[in-house]
């Protein structure tokens, strides 16, 4: 199955993005431990058991880590990877996935691959928990998406 030649659109891949690091299981424990610090700190705040200014760090680091998940994070990978600036097309196989555009293509075949999740406008196939590719899925026209959906669901085997 060939998807139509597609290219990246920076919105989207800036919700996919911010979608990849929130759904890391460190980042969401982490993202826990500090609302749960933040509420502890409002609540002792409250009744009067800590200071103003130790409250207001605690409210400064909570800004900045939701700053940080949702704002630098997803620019700075969008920034620094030259891939969401070009045009691409996938085509899967049996035996692999591959990537192409005018200068030549990539292949990887499907048990290199960890695992995948769908976001609402990509999937995502991981190599790793780090490392992933994102296909857009309006790479692929009509009943195509739910085919390619088909291949990632045989193909891939979520561990």
């Amino acid at each position: 199955m060939t998807s139509e030649f597609f290219t990246y659109d920076k919105k989207k891949v800036i919700q996919a993005l911010r979608y990849h690091f929130i759904t890391r299981k460190e980042i969401k424990i982490m993202m826990i431990l500090v609302n749960v610090f933040a509420m502890l700190s409002a609540g002792l705040f409250f009744f009067k058991k800590i200071s103003p200014f130790a409250f207001l760090i605690s409210s400064f680091l909570w800004f900045m880590l939701m700053v940080t998940f949702w704002f630098l994070l997803p620019y700075m990978v969008y920034r620094k990877a030259d891939t969401f600036r070009d045009r691409f097309r996938a085509k899967l196989s049996d035996d692999e996935f591959r990537i192409e555009n005018e200068r030549g293509g990539r292949s990887w075949g499907w048990q290199e691959f960890s695992t995948w999740i769908e976001s609402p406008h990509f999937f995502h196939l991981y190599f790793n928990t780090r490392s992933f590719f994102i296909v857009p899925k309006d790479a692929f026209e009509g009943d195509a998406v739910h085919e390619a959906r088909n291949i990632f669901k045989e193909k891939i085997v979520r561990k």
